[in-house]
């Protein structure tokens, strides 16, 4: 798993690329999280359009990161998932408390 930090204004991209299950969690919620925290950051896209695989660790890294976010007042949002990744997010109910976007652009134009 690989993360790239995008920064535009007052909102921070995070794309992930590769797969995120229990063997890289704990590095990508502990990189996010220094990056959220070391720029006090309100609103959050992950971009998941790089992402091949996810297992329930990557359902974790994100409801952690979205109640992060939201306890400092912001929120977290969603672009870009592929067919499958987005099948997991439908299934486990995350599309009831995170706002999903097909692309990136389409969030940043919508926040």
């Amino acid at each position: 798993m690989y993360l790239k930090f995008n920064d535009y204004d007052n909102i921070l991209e995070i794309a992930l690329i590769g797969e995120l299950d229990h063997h890289n969690a704990k590095e990508a919620r502990v990189k996010m999280d220094d990056r959220i925290e070391r720029g006090n950051i309100k609103k959050v896209i992950l971009n998941f359009n790089s992402v091949t695989f996810m297992d329930s660790s990557g359902i974790g890294v994100v409801v952690g990161r979205q109640k992060k976010v939201s306890k400092n007042g912001g929120e977290l949002y969603i672009a870009g998932a592929n067919k499958s990744i987005n099948r997991v997010f439908e299934l486990s109910g995350l599309y009831k408390i995170i706002k999903n976007f097909s692309t990136v652009e389409e969030a940043l134009n919508c926040i």
